[in-house]
């Protein structure tokens, strides 16, 4: 671009979003999202992975090998000494350098609509008060009303599920790939399980026309508000505006995959899983704060060793291809990954070669977002039943991963019960060795 001007990247989505630029054409995207990267004042961004069913994470990051309890599954070494993992896991063996495993979380819901509820909210639920995700919580901070995107994206999640809560519909995410809720079992059909749908102009609608019609409606929307200001109104009115933001060429490109090299996609694992990481990595680069992916299946009654085996190869190729991607694009510094289910899985084994609900003992595992990586927090017992190590419950969790990306844990928002509620649980603690 020598001798021209040179664009921000607002200019370049005006641009594409107008059509005065082709978003296939090669070579600009990259140099936009490294000069996004590099942006002193772009914010951080969080991307959730989200293991559904509750991990059995004494068989993925605190093995108990020689114990009754540990089972069949060995430790291997990382790139950090002392540090061991499952065998399951081998190329996130290689970035342990870059993460850190939280091995004292510790929690009291067992239940898991309640528990996901309190790993998404920090708060149990109580009363009338509808209390926001935290991906809704980051979304409304970090929040760019002009913005084509939307603040919260969540791949696999179930529409309907936690939202804005008193924040507002708004706030709520976008949902894309909810019909495969097993997130790796569907690896020939993954493209299109991730693509939003009717984000094209329907057949036959010019540009010309479809100008008209919103030009129609946005006059109607004006005339039926003249009489006076309405909650619902503005609503719909907000998510008409943000849908036709959506559909425009800059914002849709984000979910076109096929966009990628064949070979990182490959890399990324051809599962939805793996593929919803990558589009978790396009979002954010794009600037979005907060994605959340889900794998599905890790309710261990049965068979337990197997399963796990299973879904540990889902979950190494594409974790460890995001945060080799994210670094190579010079946005782990300012992405922190998040890999959390609603609890762990009892250290004792079942008679059905399974783990049971276990909210008392498990681990969690964080990278990038400028922590202090590289490190193991806490400790368990040798039979994994008790802790070694103070206790680091949900609201702790949750303010160390907003005060991570530069979001006060204790400022307040007014609820929907005209009660002002913190960020975070004013109880929680966040993690010091981290931050």
């Amino acid at each position: 671009m020598s001798g021209s001007r040179q664009y921000t990247r607002r200019d370049w989505l005006r641009l594409t979003a107008v059509g005065a630029v082709g978003v296939s054409q090669s070579g600009w995207f990259h140099a936009l999202a490294d000069d996004a990267a590099g942006n002193p004042k772009r914010h951080k961004s969080v991307i959730l992975l989200w293991m559904n069913g509750g991990p059995a994470t004494i068989d993925l990051w605190d093995l108990k090998p020689g114990h009754a309890n540990g089972g069949p599954f060995q430790e291997i070494e990382t790139s950090v000494a002392g540090v061991k993992i499952s065998e399951h896991l081998p190329k996130l063996a290689t970035r342990m350098n870059d993460m850190a495993i939280i091995r004292s979380m510790a929690t009291r819901e067992g239940d898991h609509r309640r528990a996901r509820i309190v790993g998404m909210t920090g708060y149990v639920p109580v009363g009338a008060i509808q209390f926001p995700s935290v991906g809704s919580l980051v979304a409304h901070e970090f929040d760019e009303p002009s913005a084509d995107l939307p603040g919260f994206v969540s791949v696999g999640g179930r529409p309907g599920d936690l939202g804005g809560g008193f924040l507002g519909p708004r706030f709520s995410p976008l949902v894309v790939g909810n019909g495969a809720r097993r997130m790796g079992m569907a690896p020939g059909s993954s493209t299109e399980a991730l693509r939003v749908p009717d984000l094209d102009r329907p057949e036959g609608v010019d540009a010309e026309t479809y100008a008209k019609r919103l030009e129609l409606l946005g006059g109607m929307e004006r005339g039926f508000n003249t009489g006076g200001k309405s909650e619902v109104a503005e609503t719909l009115k907000d998510a008409t505006e943000r849908a036709v933001r959506l559909m425009r060429p800059a914002a849709a490109a984000a979910f076109r995959l096929e966009d990628e090299a064949p070979a990182l996609r490959d890399a990324y694992g051809r599962t939805t899983f793996g593929q919803g990481c990558l589009l978790a990595r396009r979002l954010v680069e794009r600037g979005v704060s907060f994605v959340e992916v889900s794998l599905d299946g890790w309710d261990t009654h049965q068979g337990n060793f197997d399963r796990v085996k299973e879904l540990s190869g889902i979950l190494d190729i594409g974790f460890a291809t995001l945060l080799a991607d994210l670094k190579d694009r010079g946005l782990l510094d300012s992405t922190l990954v998040v890999c959390q289910g609603e609890f762990g899985r009892t250290p004792r084994i079942n008679g059905q070669a399974g783990r049971d609900h276990w909210p008392a003992t498990w681990s969690a595992v964080l990278a990038g977002g400028g922590i202090k990586s590289g490190q193991v927090i806490g400790q368990t017992s040798a039979d994994g039943l008790t802790l070694k190590s103070d206790p680091t419950r949900t609201p702790d969790l949750i303010a160390t991963v907003v005060k991570t990306i530069g979001i006060d844990p204790m400022k307040q928002n007014m609820s929907n019960v005209g009660r002002p509620i913190r960020i975070a649980d004013p109880v929680a603690k966040p993690l010091k060795e981290l931050l």
